[in-house]
């Protein structure tokens, strides 16, 4: 039970900042009341390898309640707040209830942006959360089967699989596509010819890996082009059907799967909270991270249009919101010791990816001595700080032998077609649809 007069703190969101805001307030003198969609917290860097069946959906996410579970002075609540009533200090839920508080972090995180692409919200795949990623999995293993027993199908795109976007999330995604296809579905499918199947990596910009340097970029490029992804730089997609992409050169291709990893925006409860937004549908903040003119709010994360010293938009990474949720936590601490809470700045640690077995990047921060890692080091770097950062020792434990069972045996163990459920489009719950983003 909480404590009698003791400020509430609420916390939205369970993703890296509002774990990390709720788990720094662990000695405050406050009550925190955490609120999620869903009762688990899910380590999305690693959605895509739930949807390629390299991991369980298990061993990426972690029930909440356990995690708090020695944490006295947290309780959780399983929900959806659609409104914030900053007159009444209270948020709505989308029962209609509403929730008072003293202090409220707000951790929505990001959705997909469509950026106003025709069709990607009725036919393309997104990777945000654990539902997708399995029912993902469950349609790329089905457009095998369905090959299987109909090869004429691979002809209309059915073994064509298209990823917008070539990012981290895009990348990586692509690597662990072609190793699936290439070294461990074969066997098992001695009715189709697998060199037929396809990765079209898709990208607008001229490089792949933008956040990374241009030596890193260009290791990417090469090792995917080697391990046979299609890569097609400078090349925009104008329109998404059942059967294909069209891309601006009106060139089509097709395809029965594209997943779409070409940017985020804010979530959409930012629209309801009174503020101008800026660029990706992000909520200005101040230095402190707290709502312009209501200093008992906090923005963190993917939400938060957070910035540098130069005024540069933090990235939407996970570093960026465990920073930024465990410095919401200290300046709330701060505000109630009657302190002026100071201003977020970042700790950049740098950028990892990894393009597939034994091919990876790592490049550190001038704070970490700027090391750059790539191929084996840098695959064995990334899979080392993604086992650090997993929630939860079985989490941690279960992924670590999954990861060597997979390396040694070329085979993955992941591969039940689950959750097929109807429609296959842009699958967002109604309220989180974004709207088309005009002028981005």
């Amino acid at each position: 039970m909480e404590a009698p007069n003791r400020p509430r703190v609420i916390v939205v969101g369970a993703g890296f900042g509002g774990l990390n805001a709720a788990k720094a307030l662990r000695h405050a003198p406050v009550d925190v009341l955490l609120i999620d969609a869903h009762n688990y917290h899910t380590f999305q860097p690693l959605l895509y390898q739930v949807a390629t069946a390299a991991l369980d959906a298990g061993d990426i996410a972690h029930q909440v309640r356990n995690v708090f579970r020695h944490q006295r002075n947290v309780r959780f609540r399983m929900g959806r707040v659609t409104d914030v009533d900053y007159d009444a200090k209270e948020v709505v839920l989308e029962d209609g209830e509403r929730l008072p508080y003293d202090y409220l972090v707000l951790a929505n995180g990001a959705v997909y942006n469509d950026f106003g692409t025709a069709g990607v919200r009725e036919h393309a795949f997104v990777l945000k959360d654990l539902d997708k990623a399995v029912k993902l999995r469950g349609h790329i293993l089905s457009r095998f089967e369905a090959a299987a027993v109909d090869p004429t199908l691979v002809d209309k795109g059915a073994l064509t699989f298209v990823i917008v976007g070539a990012g981290p999330t895009g990348v990586e995604m692509a690597g662990a596509l072609v190793e699936l296809f290439q070294r461990v579905l074969p066997p098992e499918y001695p009715e189709l010819d697998l060199r037929v199947a396809r990765v079209v990596l898709v990208e607008m910009g001229p490089e792949v890996l933008p956040p990374f340097g241009q030596g890193s970029r260009r290791y990417a490029e090469r090792v995917l082009r080697q391990r046979g992804v299609d890569v097609r730089l400078r090349s925009a997609v104008v329109s998404v059907t059942a059967d294909g992409i069209t891309l601006k050169s009106g060139e089509f291709i097709p395809c029965q799967t594209v997943i779409w990893a070409a940017g985020v925006r804010g979530h959409p409860l930012g629209e309801e909270l009174g503020v101008e937004l800026e660029r990706g549908f992000r909520v200005p903040v101040e230095p402190d991270l707290s709502l312009p003119g209501r200093p008992e709010v906090f923005v963190v994360g993917d939400l938060a249009a957070a910035k540098d010293a130069e005024g540069t938009l933090l990235p939407q990474v996970a570093q960026v919101a465990i920073q930024g949720g465990k410095h919401a936590a200290r300046s709330i601490v701060k505000r109630l010791q009657g302190r002026q809470a100071e201003p977020f700045v970042y700790r950049d640690l740098g950028n990892m990816a990894i393009i597939g077995r034994s091919a990876g990047i790592a490049e550190l921060s001038r704070r970490l001595l700027g090391i750059r890692m790539r191929g084996f080091l840098g695959w064995l770097g990334w899979l080392f700080l993604h086992l650090i950062y997993l929630p939860g020792f079985r989490n941690r434990l279960s992924a670590f032998v999954s990861w060597a069972y997979n390396f040694f045996t070329y085979d993955r163990h992941a591969r039940l077609i689950l959750a097929m459920g109807p429609g296959r489009g842009f699958p967002l719950p109604e309220e989180d649809r974004p709207a088309p983003a005009e002028g981005e």
